[in-house]
């Protein structure tokens, strides 16, 4: 026995050195990456065809008067009406898409877990679409009585259901198969794409145009009653994420061990399977498709400090916020004065990103 404990001791050594500087890394990562934010949030406030100036906004700050008071004015409501309130949005969206690709990454205990790419996106927008081409005739009375909140509700709906049928295909005797859960994911995002084409094709020519831009992901929408509808359920959700990580680093040693530890495991599922489901539903019904920020993020971060969800969990959140205001502001000036939709530009990134994480991993995905 003393000898068992002796080895023990020995073998843990180098591992808990090695903790100790993921740990330094993680909270170093996490510092640094809340200073790049910083840094994109001032790009995007900055960035735009108008040429509006946010020195301007910040000298009145300050108590200097404008040298051009029209221009103040003007440059006033661009910065207040339309870049903060979609700067503002693209943070929110940004950190609730990457934590809940690394939410279900670690409940799937599956580095291809995403929302994108297991239909829980496909699910969240089939809600938000019944409601733009249903909202006025068939579900008329629901929009009615949910009001600002009809588009989230029924966007985080969809995202629930999708993820809890998922969940329930894909995992047997507390065991979630990888090649099931994909095959799964693709036969449910199919379906939801079969009944969102048909809310096409009934659509009219204004809803059709709106689906489309809608479709490829964009934060040109952004306003501030998208952010007050969309903002409590993003921020509920990313509150519960943040209490998520104990658990999640438990259940990485399997659901059998994560129980002795203390963790109630179907409870912890079904908390975890919310936060997804709000966070995606939420920021689908109001960003559109946006794919590949789920994967992307947290992977890179997985290769700098590790597996540790008590640093993964805020870091991909600030990195998710900085990834999104990034390619927002590349999609303004790429075609300037046009915009790109946002979308095209995860998607050129995020693809060979995807491609490169499974080349590296195919000897695990040889099924």
């Amino acid at each position: 026995m003393a000898s068992t404990l002796t080895m023990s001791g020995a073998d843990l050594a180098p591992d808990t050195r090695a903790d100790g500087d993921r740990s330094s890394l993680g909270r170093l990562a996490i510092a640094v990456l809340a200073v790049l934010l910083v840094v994109m949030m001032v790009v995007s406030m900055t960035t735009g065809a108008s040429g509006a100036s946010a020195w301007t906004i910040i000298r009145g700050w300050f108590g200097f008067a404008p040298e051009h008071a029209e221009q103040a004015l003007r440059d006033h409501a661009v910065i207040y009406n339309i870049r903060l309130p979609r700067m503002l949005l693209g943070v929110m969206v940004g950190a609730a898409l990457a934590v809940s690709g690394l939410l279900m990454q670690g409940l799937f205990r599956n580095p291809l877990a995403d929302p994108g790419l297991v239909g829980v996106s496909a699910g969240a927008g089939l809600g938000a679409v019944s409601i733009i081409v249903l909202g006025t005739t068939m579900l008329a009375p629901l929009t009615a009585f949910l009001g600002i909140y009809a588009l989230q509700l029924a966007s985080f709906a969809g995202g629930l259901v999708t993820t809890f049928l998922l969940y329930r295909v894909a995992t047997r005797s507390g065991q979630t198969a990888i090649a099931t859960m994909l095959l799964a994911g693709i036969a449910i995002a199919a379906l939801a794409g079969a009944i969102t084409g048909v809310m096409v094709y009934i659509a009219t020519d204004s809803q059709l145009r709106d689906l489309t831009f809608w479709g490829l992901g964009s934060l040109s929408g952004a306003n501030w009653t998208k952010i007050a509808a969309s903002g409590p359920i993003i921020a509920v959700a990313l509150v519960v994420a943040s209490f998520l990580a104990k658990g999640l680093n438990a259940l990485t040693l399997g659901e059998a061990t994560a129980a002795h530890l203390g963790v109630p495991v179907q409870r912890f599922k079904i908390l975890t399977i919310l936060a997804v489901a709000g966070a995606t539903g939420a920021s689908v019904a109001v960003s559109g498709g946006i794919g590949f920020v789920g994967i992307v993020v947290p992977h890179l971060l997985r290769l700098v400090i590790g597996p540790d969800h008590r640093y993964l969990l805020p870091a991909t959140a600030l990195l998710g916020a900085s990834f999104l205001l990034a390619a927002d502001a590349v999609s303004r000036v790429v075609v300037a004065p046009a915009e790109l939709p946002i979308g095209i530009i995860t998607a050129a990134f995020g693809g060979p990103f995807f491609l490169w994480i499974l080349l590296r991993r195919r000897a695990a995905f040889a099924w």
